[in-house]
């Protein structure tokens, strides 16, 4: 779609305004509405399909669900055009097919290359900083290469500005060694530029090229060269920042602008450690994150002013009750102690906003706190996929559907491609009771991700829900096989085993997890979602008090999960959920 400019009828649709003119006013459109438009004009009275769209809009390999996202685009573009559904003067609906635009068209090209337009002010302008390839000739350098292209995305969503928009390290890194070429990618992530790079390092020096470049027509709009001192990598990406701002005429932050010239170096080797530690962070098993962590104390020891490396430290210290059944009482506070420290040093650092975050949710159980934690993180970095996650996570799990689905889907537009906020996607709607809409986006998101057991585990309890309990069952199955240090699958599967009625199997279950238990802490809460597919009411309700005393994670879901419904007359588990603080 490469026009910039149509005109049909009365109306003028302007690409680069994000505008629809007509009657004197102008309308502003958001992105995927005005792409719709352009596309149903330009095919004008050709039926246009609902998996063209699919396909034109978000790509044949989408992830995301698109049904309500094309439904809610159609309705605006209606409201834009004064139209009317059953009797349209525009946009026809065939009813099951797609959609046809009625009049014709006089469609004017006025393409330009300039990026210096009001045009992007309209709206959020999103950029993709893709992969940095390693051209360093050396194999064992590519945790600096990633670990750079991680730190420029953290950077350039901390410049501040709620008008830029970075998509996140996951969903870029999906395109490490793509052969795909940049409008294709932007169309796939939704953005208007892609910063694309190289690093080379030799020892204490790097050079590094990088270029800005337009999606919608591959313009390179700007590229510069930098060679510097590794101590110098914040001023680096502090110059790269201001240099794309300014490219895009975006306006940075006061708090920004107030540290041009400012920024300080690093020390090189607390920086190469820190770079480690994020590599093995991003990998989220137990043995990764534990190697993390000690990559994240080394640094601080070199350099103990380094904030970044406290809230690392934070970071993984928080998943691993989550991921991989650490005891929470002992970790948590080692979390908390070091997001504090990275506050003391950076007060506004929102990875260690995110921690404190994440550790009053699912430790001190302080909603209130978690909240003003979230907001913050969101505030320093707009852009933050995982804050705006777990924002969606807390509305969600104390109630708030409506706000937690809207969340996810913000944290979703920042990071498409990302196991766990789209499988949060699903979850939120089964917390709501939506079960039938998060089967296809769990099933989507194990075609990008078929070993995510964090999906299985989802997919397990919504098909619990509908009552197909032979799918829930192989879906536990699955999480089991898939899950490493976990027993969340495996609790599943005996209470799947328990509702269908097969004892013994259930009985088999609770006793690999009594046997997992004498070797390592497993969480009392899974023994409780056993005994409550077996119908023994009391030994869950042992079993969950069990699980208040230990701080076990998964107490935060007593309000939402269903199947914690059947203890609702229990005047013991309504005690539970008001000592976690939950809704009753």
């Amino acid at each position: 779609m490469p026009r910039g400019l149509l005109r049909f009828g009365e109306f003028e649709l302007d690409r680069r305004a994000f505008q629809l003119r007509g009657a004197g006013q102008a309308v502003h459109l958001e992105r995927i509405p005005l792409d719709i438009l352009f596309l149903l004009v330009e095919r004008c009275g050709d039926l246009v399909t609902r998996e063209e769209i699919n396909e034109k809009i978000w790509g044949r390999n989408r992830l995301i669900d698109t049904s309500n996202s094309i439904n809610t685009a159609i309705r605006k573009i209606r409201q834009a055009l004064g139209d009317d559904l059953h009797a349209p003067r525009f946009v026809e609906t065939v009813t099951g097919k797609g959609y046809r635009f009625l009049p014709s068209v006089a469609a004017v090209d006025t393409a330009e290359t300039s990026v210096n337009t009001a045009a992007l002010q309209a709206r959020r302008v999103m950029l993709a900083v893709l992969p940095f390839l390693n051209l360093s000739n050396d194999p064992a350098q590519e945790y600096f290469s990633d670990g750079l292209t991680e730190e420029t995305i953290a950077n350039f969503g901390q410049l501040g500005s709620d008008q830029l928009g970075i998509i996140a390290r996951t969903s870029a890194m999906a395109y490490k060694g793509t052969s795909k070429n940049i409008a294709d990618i932007g169309r796939e992530l939704g953005v208007d530029f892609a910063l694309e790079g190289s690093v080379r390092r030799d020892h204490n020096r790097v050079r590094i090229s990088a270029q800005l470049i337009r999606t919608s027509d591959q313009t390179h709009v700007w590229a510069q060269q930098y060679d510097r001192d590794v101590q110098d990598l914040l001023e680096l990406q502090c110059e790269l920042g201001r240099a794309i701002a300014s490219q895009v005429e975006i306006k940075l932050a006061p708090h920004v602008l107030s540290l041009t010239g400012q920024a300080s170096t690093v020390n090189q080797v607390a920086y190469d450690r820190y770079l480690r530690g994020r590599f093995h962070l991003s990998k989220l098993t137990r043995p990764h994150l534990e190697r993390a962590i000690e990559y994240f104390r080394e640094a601080a020891q070199i350099d103990p002013q380094m904030a970044v490396t406290y809230a690392g430290i934070a970071d993984a210290q928080a998943i691993l009750p989550i991921t991989s059944e650490a005891v929470p009482e002992e970790v948590f506070p080692l979390a908390e102690q070091a997001a504090r420290k990275a506050l003391e040093i950076d007060g506004r650092l929102a990875e260690a906003h995110y921690a404190l975050a994440s550790l009053n949710f699912w430790y001190k159980w302080d909603w209130t706190a978690s909240e003003t934690h979230s907001r913050e993180a969101i505030a320093c970095n707009p852009s933050h996929a995982r804050a705006h996650m777990f924002y969606a996570h807390l509305l969600s799990n104390i109630g708030r559907h409506s706000e937690a689905i809207a969340e996810i889907e913000i944290a979703r537009q920042f990071d498409p491609y990302s196991p766990i906020i789209n499988t949060h996607c699903a979850q939120f709607r089964y917390h709501a009771g939506r079960y039938a809409e998060a089967i296809p986006i769990l099933e989507r998101t194990l075609e990008l991700a078929p070993d995510f057991w964090v999906a299985y585990i989802v997919l397990a309890k919504t098909y619990q829900q509908l009552g197909r309990l032979i799918e829930a069952r192989t879906a536990a199955e699955k999480g089991v096989g898939a899950s490493v240090g976990n027993t969340e699958a495996l609790s599943l599967l005996g209470y799947a085993e328990g509702v269908a009625g097969r004892q013994k199997q259930a009985q088999r279950v609770l006793a690999e997890l009594q046997q997992a238990s004498a070797q390592r802490y497993v969480p009392p809460y899974n023994f409780a979602v056993v005994y409550l597919g077996l119908g023994d009411r009391h030994r869950a309700l042992e079993w969950l008090e069990k699980a208040y005393v230990n701080r076990d994670v998964h107490m935060v879901f007593l309000a939402v999960e269903p199947k914690w419904r059947r203890l609702r007359d229990e005047p013991r588990f309504f005690e539970l959920l008001r000592r976690v603080g939950l809704p009753g």
